[in-house]
């Protein structure tokens, strides 16, 4: 069983939105630090969002204000809902999980899910 997996990407135009979602199958789950990360076609992967044990939340600049990462740890459960899409976002989005928010938030958490395609058209 694959311990992070994501679904809801798909292809939206500009100025609309998705929610990402991100299950997980990691024991004490509510401890671990939460994010997302994106890789867009011949960059790096970059940090989208995380989410502390706390719900303390870090968004980068690029997406401040239309982007929000939430967890239900009852469901084991990571989300990002993002708003006033840009064909920039277009990317594939990886939902990430590690006990350190330093390791995760420096994009060397312990775990990794597979991703899941992100497109935004103009």
């Amino acid at each position: 069983q694959e311990p992070l997996v994501e679904s809801g990407g798909g292809s939206v135009q500009a100025g609309g939105s998705l929610r990402l979602s991100c299950a997980a199958s990691i024991d004490n789950y509510r401890w671990f630090c939460l994010g997302w990360f994106r890789q867009a076609p011949g960059k790096e992967r970059e940090m989208v969002a995380t989410i502390d044990d706390i719900n303390e939340t870090n968004y980068a600049d690029s997406v401040k204000g239309r982007a929000t990462i939430s967890r239900d740890n009852a469901k084991n459960t990571l989300y990002l809902e993002m708003n006033n899409m840009k064909p920039e976002d277009t990317a594939m989005y990886y939902c990430a999980a590690d006990a350190g928010l330093g390791r995760l938030a420096a994009g060397r958490p312990s775990y990794w899910g597979q991703g899941t395609q992100v497109s935004v058209s103009s």
